[in-house]
C-alpha cells in the first residue's frame, strides 16, 4: 500500500538534508486523486509531479542455482516541496521534490535481515524521476523501464542487487479503475496499480558472496496528495503470489481504539490476468501470533489466517522469520515491519501454497496522529 512519505516532521528532515528553504506558502496547489482520471500505460509508470506523494515499490523472492533463497525490497518515494518554497527562486539548488529509498535483503536460509536507506533532493542530479518515461533514482540506486523490461540497481556496504524484470501479466488497477480510496472525504485516495508477477533475473551480492539469481517480483505504484484520517492509525498490507498463478493484494486500515476501517480493500488476480475487486466485507484477516522487536520494543502481529469466503479461499500466512523490521527514522521517519512470508491453505478445498510480502505500519506510533 505504501503511503510512507509522510508530511509530518518534513521541516526537520529538510533541515537534516541541508534543505534550508523559506517556508512560505506559495501559489502551487497539488492535485488530489479523484474520479475521472484514466490510468494509461506506459505513460503512468512515469512520475506525476502534480501530486504531492508518489512511490514505486518492488518486493520479491530470488533463488540461486545452488539453492540459496532471498527476499528483497526496493522502494523509491517522492515527496513534493513545491508548495513550501518560493517558485521564483532561480537557484540551481532549488528543490521541488525530496526523494527517499529503502533497500532490504532477507537471507532466508540463515534468517538474517539487512536494511539500508537513502535520502536526497532534486538538485544537480542527485535524485529524481522522469515524466516522459519511467526512471527514478536516488544517487546510485535506480529503477527504470526500457523495452518492456524493468531494471533495478541498488548497492550498499553489505548488499547489492542488479535485476532485470519482465512482466508476466499486465498492470492491475485497484479500487475503482485505479482510484483506491483510503477514507471518507474529497481527495482521501491514491491512484494505485500493480504488476503482480514479474520474472526476475540477475545478480545479488551479500557480503563478499555474489549469486546469480532468478525468481518472481511484485511491483506497486501509487500517487496522490492526501494522507490518513487522524482516526486511522496504520495498515496491514499483503501481497501474495500463489503457485497456481494467481495473486492477492489486501490492505486493512486500522482505526484508533480497534477495528478495521471500511475503506480497507483488496484485489484477487486470476491466472489469466483478470482481476476481482474485494471490498472490506469480502475478506477477513486474523492474527495468530505476536512478536516484539528487541530493537524498538514494538509489538507486531506475526502470522495470520486470511479468509475470502466468496472465492473459497482460506490461507495461513507465516513470516519467513520475525526479525524483518525497518527503522527509517533517517528518511521517512517511521518504524515498520516488512518481510517475506510463506503461504499455505486451500482454494475451494484444493491445497494451495505460495510466497509473498507483508507490511505493517502504525504499531510503533499512530500514523494518523501525525496529521492532527
Amino acid at each position: 500500500m505504501n503511503l510512507r512519505p509522510l508530511r509530518s516532521g518534513l521541516r526537520i528532515r529538510l533541515c537534516s538534508a541541508l534543505l534550508v528553504l523559506p517556508v512560505v506558502l506559495g501559489p502551487f496547489h497539488y492535485r488530489s486523486a479523484a474520479p475521472g482520471y484514466r490510468i494509461q500505460f506506459p505513460r503512468d509508470h512515469a512520475s506525476h509531479p502534480d501530486y504531492r506523494t508518489e512511490w514505486w515499490y518492488y518486493t520479491g523472492h530470488l533463488r540461486s542455482p545452488s539453492g540459496e533463497e532471498f527476499g528483497f525490497q526496493l522502494t523509491f518515494f517522492r515527496s513534493g516541496l513545491k508548495d513550501l518554497a518560493r517558485e521564483e527562486n532561480p537557484s540551481a539548488w532549488k528543490a521541488e521534490d525530496l526523494y527517499f529509498a529503502h533497500f532490504a535483503l532477507s537471507d532466508l536460509k540463515h534468517r538474517k535481515f539487512f536494511f539500508w536507506q537513502k535520502m536526497n533532493r532534486t538538485v544537480l542530479g542527485r535524485a529524481g524521476s522522469r515524466t516522459d518515461r519511467y526512471q527514478v533514482w536516488v544517487e546510485n540506486w535506480s529503477a527504470q523501464l526500457q523495452g518492456g523490461t524493468h531494471f533495478l540497481k541498488a548497492a550498499a556496504s553489505e548488499g547489492e542487487i542488479n535485476l532485470a524484470l519482465r512482466p508476466r501479466k499486465g498492470p492491475v488497477l485497484h479500487g475503482e479503475q485505479g482510484l483506491s480510496r483510503k477514507g471518507a472525504g474529497e481527495g482521501r485516495a491514491t491512484y494505485y496499480y500493480s504488476l503482480t508477477r514479474l520474472a526476475a533475473m540477475g545478480s545479488l551480492r551479500l557480503g563478499e558472496k555474489v549469486f546469480a539469481v532468478n525468481g518472481e517480483t511484485w511491483m506497486d505504484h501509487e500517487f496522490g496528495s492526501n494522507q490518513l484520517d487522524p482516526e486511522q492509525v496504520g495498515w496491514d498490507w499483503f501481497g501474495l503470489q500463489l503457485e497456481d498463478g494467481t495473486e492477492i493484494m489486501l490492505y486493512q486500515i486500522r482505526r484508533r481504539g480497534g477495528g478495521v476501517d471500511p475503506f480497507s480493500s483488496g484485489t484477487r488476480v486470476l491466472a489469466d490476468g483478470r482481476s476481482i475487486h474485494l471490498p472490506s466485507g469480502a475478506f477477513s484477516v486474523e492474527a495468530t501470533g505476536r512478536w516484539r522487536s528487541p530493537r524498538s520494543q514494538t509489538p507486531y502481529p506475526s502470522g495470520w489466517v486470511l479468509l475470502i469466503p466468496g472465492e473459497g479461499i482460506e490461507l495461513t500466512v507465516t513470516p519467513a522469520f520475525p526479525e524483518q523490521e525497518l527503522d527509517t527514522s533517517l528518511t521517512t521517519g517511521i518504524i515498520y515491519w516488512e518481510g517475506s512470508v510463506q503461504v499455505r491453505g486451500t482454494q475451494r478445498g484444493k491445497p494451495i501454497r505460495g510466497k509473498g510480502y507483508v507490511e505493517l505500519t502504525g504499531y510503533k506510533e499512530s500514523l494518523g496522529k501525525k496529521f492532527e
